[in-house]
């Protein structure tokens, strides 16, 4: 008896569907759900946000998520197996909550630093890139749940970035951007890719024929290519390998892709291809009937919150250490905690990313759970956010239910109640889920807020549009405020914000309601709202809170400074124009670092920032967006519970105008023109011969190690893969981390080379007087340049040895056959 294949079977069932209902398929139903097809057994595929949570369906506080650290402190770690958990654990998560497809990894590169969203990509370069997202892929698939490398490709800023047309020669496109993406597509088999808005060379990302060379013809993808929100703007891009376009209902398909199909414009073959790909996403997350899912269950599960300490403080890199670390903490008398990220922790930046924690570890909870809260003391020292911050749960009652919160109201043109829920924040965002934002007319947030301290506070909301604060009962402000720039999803997630002064009284509760016309709301995120109620910071006398943070620092055995940045900063929608700290932090860094030289320094930002008080403090460390239990993983590090584990992924600059590549604005004609060619990140650094504040691969741990001599062939042949041999021994007094990492020279190229350029690397574990060998494989294909297709160069390599871009003590020579 003859068995139909899985493959003959899902194209069976193509042919069982209507035209109409084929192009139904290939629109979303709303924001995050594809369309069922009850006939053949299609329930809807939901997908969400992620890449270091999953959200969910629902933008919703009471549906809480886990927080993971951010892209860049997972691929500080410079571990794969890191990257795998987390991919792994991403889909342990996604299944709670019902979720099919994690919208992640995104794995675009740190072309320039001043990119905005950069704390949600891994690095500068594209072979530690692809080895990161290669992992975090298998990992979320085994458990069962689609990955989504993204945004394919050459989205690598944040300015114009629906309208921006990315000029790359076809060698750097090759041997970085699509270098990135390669490995999840091959090895680890992706079964969604996620078409980026730019335009690349002059045809935008979903109508390109990236998406079908080298994506298909050449890297043998077979799944879904999703766009992202709104990017299919046309019915050509149904004539490219553009699959799925999102949101839905409405978009540039639907009953226009219909006509075209019937007048030969499409082809209905192209239809069938997109349907039978969608169709075999849904057999393998196990949303089609009949047919058996990749994982029924996740087959890989750990403990999320234990996970996410210990990826946080395997990513935290230490950069400066003059002995004053691991602290001690029966030997401190007295710690000085200081800084607004000391108390409000960044774990992740902003944009569709975000998730929602159900609890956060800040620096300052960690270091008072384990010094003891009566020898902790805290000072702000500088003010750090911008605009409205939420209004803080406990100081909250909703004034209908008497429990903590506000209530949250929908009204109609005419003042009837359309709809109404109890929040428990008010930082809200509907994107997706049941609030009838288009209908209605009004939405109203109402709480009673009970002041901490005396004195007047600038309350306020941030969102665009037409609104009013009620303090009490009486009207204090009404006015509108506009969005910044054109980017949508900026307004959207990033708003200006507007704010009004009220006199309080410490313990007496004060009425906050604010309004917001929602009428005549249109386009593609008509049916989507976000708004802050809450408080503006006082910036009134910063030189008073830098003298209180002095006083307490000298008073103290040691100063812990948490220096970072803001919403306003680092998110999706827009880039950075300048990589200083926001407000005065720096100025408080060495007003402390002066009054105590046991200063220590936290660094909470996503990428790089200028660090110009560097040499002055007695030890410094990156914790990135640690996620939510970053404070336990900082104090964990400090103490030297756990080894900083982390190397830095990127270049940091010692100076703005010393980066090599940091054009991110178009020109006039709208074209971002990538002129460096394959030199970027360290690469750049290179050429140029500028010597940045703590290079690419850089780090230092809490113990020595010592690296003996290489063994490996001496030549190799081309496509095949090296293996090397390093030797480590940890020569310090405590068990240790280390990263080998193996870079590539040709003195002697035909065509131009970097320097160096990275073809391989492995972190390695070695207790106190333990020699440990690494064995790593250097895939040749990594020598190859691109010339219209790999091209091998035959003759003499070097390569070169040890744990940074610089500091390289091992020499070996290899020829090419």
């Amino acid at each position: 008896m003859y068995t139909l294949t899985v493959d003959q079977r899902i194209d069976a069932l193509v042919q069982e569907l209507t035209l109409e209902e084929k192009v139904q398929l290939l629109t979303g139903r709303d924001f995050w759900t594809t369309w069922p097809m009850e006939k053949i057994g299609l329930r809807p595929i939901l997908v969400s946000d992620g890449p270091s949570g999953v959200r969910g369906e629902v933008w919703d506080e009471r549906q809480s998520s886990m927080n993971f650290p951010s892209a860049t402190a997972i691929s500080s770690s410079w571990d794969p197996a890191i990257a795998d958990r987390l991919g792994a654990a991403s889909a342990v998560e996604a299944r709670r909550k019902g979720v099919d497809v994690v919208l992640g990894p995104t794995i675009n590169l740190h072309r320039s630093p001043l990119g905005g969203r950069h704390f949600e990509a891994f690095s500068e370069d594209p072979v530690l890139t692809a080895e990161l997202a290669a992992a975090y892929v298998a990992g979320t698939q085994r458990n069962g749940v689609g990955a989504t490398p993204k945004h394919y490709v050459a989205n690598d800023s944040e300015t114009d970035r629906f309208t921006v047309d990315v000029k790359v020669d076809e060698r750097p496109l090759r041997e970085l951007y699509l270098l990135a993406f390669e490995k999840a597509i091959v090895d680890s088999k992706a079964w969604l890719v996620m078409s980026a808005y730019n335009a690349i060379n002059g045809t935008t990302a979903t109508e390109n024929q990236l998406l079908e060379t080298p994506l298909n013809s050449e890297w043998g993808f077979d799944g879904v290519v999703i766009s992202d929100w709104t990017a299919v703007r046309s019915i050509n891009s149904a004539n490219a390998s553009q699959d799925l376009a999102m949101p839905g209902p409405d978009g540039a398909w639907g009953d226009e892709l219909v006509s075209a199909v019937q007048s030969g414009q499409v082809q209905e073959a192209a239809i069938d291809r997109k349907v039978f790909r969608i169709l075999q996403l849904a057999a393998r997350v196990g949303a089609l009937e009949g047919f058996e899912p990749v994982a029924a269950e996740p087959v890989d599960r750990e403990d999320p919150i234990a996970f996410a300490r210990e990826a946080s403080a395997a990513g935290t890199v230490m950069v400066k250490n003059d002995g004053v670390l691991p602290l001690h903490p029966a030997s401190v008398a007295k710690v000085a905690v200081i800084g607004h990220n000391a108390r409000f922790a960044r774990t992740q930046g902003g944009g569709s990313a975000t998730v929602l924690p159900e609890k956060v570890v800040t620096p300052l909870d960690g270091i008072r759970e384990v010094f003891g809260t009566d020898k902790v003391s805290y000072s702000v020292g500088a003010v750090v956010q911008e605009g409205i911050a939420e209004l803080p749960l406990e100081r909250m009652t909703n004034p209908v239910t008497g429990a903590p919160g506000a209530r949250v109201t929908f009204v109609d043109d005419g003042g009837a109640e359309l709809f109404a829920e109890d929040r428990r924040s008010t930082a809200l965002v509907w994107f997706g889920g049941d609030a009838p934002i288009q209908a209605s007319a009004l939405v109203q947030i109402h709480t009673i807020y009970a002041p901490e301290e005396s004195g007047t506070l600038n309350i306020g909301y941030a969102t665009v549009g037409h609104g009013r604060v009620f303090i009490d009962g009486a009207l204090q402000y009404e006015g509108t405020t506009e969005a910044e720039g054109t980017d949508l999803a900026a307004a959207f997630l990033a708003p200006p914000s507007i704010s009004t002064p009220v006199q309080v009284t410490a313990g007496v509760p004060v009425e906050v309601k604010v309004e917001l016309d929602t009428a005549d709301r249109t386009g593609a995120l008509a049916n989507a709202l976000g708004i802050t109620v809450g408080i503006e910071p006082d910036t009134s006398n910063p030189e008073a809170l830098i003298a209180e943070a002095v006083e307490a620092a000298r008073s103290a055995d040691i100063a812990v400074v948490v220096v970072g940045t803001n919403s306003r900063v680092e998110s999706e929608g827009y880039d950075r124009f300048s990589l200083e700290l926001p407000g005065l932090q720096d100025r408080l860094v060495q007003a402390v670092a002066a009054a105590n030289p046991r200063t220590v320094v936290i660094v909470n930002s996503g990428s790089p920032v200028l660090l110009p008080w560097r040499d002055k403090v007695a030890a410094t460390l990156i914790g990135y967006f640690g996620g939510q239990e970053f404070g336990h993983a900082l104090t964990d590090v400090l103490t030297g519970v756990s080894e900083p584990g982390g190397r830095l992924p990127t270049t940091w600059p010692a100076t703005q105008d010393d980066v090599p590549v940091i054009n991110v604005s178009p020109d006039a004609d709208g074209t971002l023109t990538y002129d460096e060619g394959i030199h970027v990140g360290y690469r750049a650094w290179l050429k140029t011969g500028k010597t940045p504040a703590y290079e690419f691969g850089y780090g230092l741990g809490y113990t020595s190690w010592n690296l003996a001599a290489a063994d490996a062939p001496e030549q190799a042949a081309p496509g095949t893969g090296l293996p090397l041999t390093v030797a480590l021994t940890n020569t310090g007094n405590r068990a240790g981390k280390n990263v080998v990492q193996i870079y590539a020279e040709k003195h002697d190229s035909a065509v131009d080379r970097p320097i160096r350029w990275l073809v391989a690397s492995a972190p390695v574990w070695a207790e106190s007087g333990e020699t440990v060998e690494a064995t790593i494989n250097v895939p040749t294909r990594l020598l190859a340049y691109w010339d219209n297709g790999w091209t091998y160069e035959p003759g003499e390599y070097i390569l070169r040895i040890g744990t940074s871009v610089t500091n390289l003590p091992i020499t070996k020579r290899l020829r090419l056959t």
